[in-house]
């Protein structure tokens, strides 16, 4: 079988959001570019970000600014968050929902013409630029129209679309290469033929998105494997904050077949609550001493937010997202949920009809023919789903350079730092545009001093064999129950609340599966072999579900995704501490590291009381770094 192979200069390993917008710069900066996607073109699971990208434009409150909204970012983290990876974001979200614009998306416009900003939780202000509530299906739709033009440019230059951004879609990659401690490319295969592709490139560009399949249930869809986050483990890169998983507090808990499916954020933003099986609107008993002075704490109040944001605080449905999570949680585990396991979120009591199927016109839809409900009639039951990593790839914030592997960056939910132990609503399709852009601006720099780095025959040939070794087993473990178990374990054992005896019994577990995994043995041949595919996502979720269970075990507080049942408040002093995971080829090795202090300018943008909830004296009495 001839090997077939290809030459860029830039190599973009997933097609999302961050993926596109790394692209994007790349090519417009005259580099040749490819662009790898594991299913469709379009099909990433940047559509599942529906309610909103945010951005401090203050087209609603011109109050809003990028201080109030790094505040804000740093508080859903629990500061945690990398502190200039806040304030990059904070700062370019606006340009890049603007530059969205310009290349033809379709924002919701206020009464003045402007681009409409709604409400979600833990934003003090409406930030987030919409599309109805399939705002993340409009960037993609975007972004490809993007890819699109500067491939027609192209051919009317050369007279060949491809010659200068190409687009490989349906082909996974198995191996990210290196020759002398360089990035080199990557290999992989075509999904549908098995055939194999050696890219060869000196900068490459992790954006993979997620790692929900790891977990029972999740609203990721089946590529969300950790592909990136192990790629770049195996590569030499660092994993940082690992333990931190968010647990969207709103996905679909029947019929079963939809279980995990994400009811997004925007239903609360618009005014809908949470009640009990009692009816009682619980999340008026949940709201953190940290947060009492910003969420209401009794119904009227909180209604009257909707229309007097000013003179009111903000209605506990709009807390973050780990709080929401935990106290549905809560609810469920004491008996006051509903039949399914969930609870119930209505907007039918404050929106009309009209109005509902105006602005949540897919949540409509989808509770309306996937579970025969009426949003605009009844309530809807939701509960927990795995939804998000805000731990990922360790990266240099400016350039999205991965720590430890030149040539080698990574943008998006693949990389960890920017939204510290809980992501705030809308801060994804954002942290998406701003790093995307940062990683492609990266891989530019960094291709002015490196270029080609050639592949070695050894190297391929070390990369082949292990594509080939699952047919070359007879009678091994198969790949779909070992992927059962792992769900099963991680579900039970390393979910919404942990203790550590737990952990370690998984961590245990996911070792047993780890040995077993590579016995792991495929029948029949190469072409449409499911059975093909999951062996090698198999291996990646392994190590995506080490570092998480090694990390939380570690980590002896409750912070954001993070909650520990045998340590359930905050430590100061574990503010203070990154994980960081690293991998020697046998096991996952987690060791401590410091945060990087939040210099003096951005430490002086909070008020001194509010900082004393989170550090210690002696970080406050310092007042920042100089």
């Amino acid at each position: 079988m001839t090997l077939e192979r290809h030459k860029y200069d830039v190599l973009v390993i997933g097609a999302g959001g961050a993926g596109l917008r790394a692209a994007v710069e790349a090519r417009e900066s005259g580099l040749r570019v490819a662009i790898i996607c594991k299913s469709l073109f379009g099909k990433a699971h940047t559509v599942m970000a529906e309610g909103g990208a945010a951005a401090s434009m203050g087209n609603v409150n011109d109050k809003d600014s990028w201080m109030v909204h790094f505040r804000d970012t740093m508080r859903g983290g629990k500061f945690l968050n990398h502190f200039r990876m806040a304030e990059l974001h904070a700062k370019e979200s606006p340009d890049r929902i603007w530059e969205l614009e310009v290349w033809g998306a379709l924002f919701d416009r206020t009464k003045e013409g402007k681009i409409s900003q709604r409400n979600f939780g833990g934003h003090e202000y409406p930030r987030l630029a919409h599309v109805g509530d399939r705002t993340g299906l409009e960037l993609i739709r975007t972004m490809q129209q993007k890819i699109v033009q500067l491939q027609q440019k192209d051919g009317r230059e050369t007279g060949d679309m491809e010659s200068g951004i190409k687009v490989f879609a349906e082909l996974t990659i198995t191996d990210i290469l290196k020759e002398d401690g360089k990035v080199a490319g990557a290999y992989g295969y075509w999904r549908e033929s098995g055939e194999e592709v050696l890219f060869e490139a000196p900068a490459v560009v992790i954006a993979t998105g997620g790692v929900g399949k790891t977990f029972k249930i999740t609203s990721n869809s089946w590529e969300g494997t950790g592909d990136g986050h192990a790629l770049a483990l195996k590569a030499g890169a660092n994993l940082v904050d690992m333990e931190f998983l968010q647990f969207h507090p709103t996905g679909m808990v029947w019929p079963p077949s939809v279980r995990g499916i994400l009811v997004t954020e925007s239903v609360r933003g618009e005014g809908g609550v949470l009640t009990n099986n009692l009816g009682e609107r619980f999340m008026f008993k949940y709201i953190p001493d940290v947060f009492k002075d910003k969420y209401a704490d009794n119904e009227e109040e909180a209604d009257r937010w909707y229309v007097d944001q000013d003179n009111n605080r903000r209605p506990p449905e709009l807390l973050p997202r780990d709080e929401v999570a935990r106290a549905i949680n809560s609810e469920v585990k004491a008996g006051r949920g509903t039949e399914h396991g969930g609870v119930f979120l209505d907007v039918s009591k404050r929106l009309s009809a009209e109005v509902i199927k105006k602005r949540l016109p897919s949540m409509w839809h989808q509770f309306y023919e996937l579970a025969g409900v009426d949003i605009t009639k009844e309530a809807m039951e939701v509960g927990p789903t795995c939804h998000y990593v805000m731990g990922g790839v360790e990266v240099e914030p400016d350039t999205a350079a991965a720590v430890g592997v030149p040539g080698l960056f990574a943008a998006g939910e693949v990389a960890g730092g920017m939204h510290g132990s809980n992501r705030l609503g809308g801060n994804s399709l954002s942290d998406l545009l701003v790093f995307g852009r940062r990683a492609g601006m990266g891989a530019v720099e960094y291709l002015k001093n490196n270029r080609a780095n050639p592949v070695s025959d050894e190297t391929i040939h070390a990369a082949a064999a292990k594509i080939q070794a699952p047919f070359d087993r007879q009678g091994g473990e198969n790949s779909y129950s070992l992927h059962a178990e792992l769900q099963e374990v991680t579900h039970n054992l390393v979910g919404i609340i942990r203790t550590g005896a737990e952990l370690k019994e998984a961590i245990v577990k996911i070792a047993e599966i780890r040995k077993r995994s590579a016995n792991v043995a495929v029948s029949g041949g190469r072409k449409f072999n499911p059975g093909f595919h999951l062996a090698f996502d198999l291996d990646n979720m392994l190590l995506v579900a080490e570092s998480t269970a090694k990390s939380a075990d570690s980590r002896e507080e409750s912070r954001g995704g993070h909650t520990r049942d045998d340590f359930p408040g905050m430590d100061n002093k574990w503010r203070q501490v990154n994980h960081i995971s690293s991998f020697d080829g046998e096991k996952v090795n987690v060791r401590k590291q410091a945060l990087p202090p939040m210099p003096k300018e951005l430490f002086e943008l909070f008020d001194i009381h509010e900082l004393e909830k989170y550090m210690t004296p002696e970080e406050t009495s310092k007042g920042g770094s100089n």
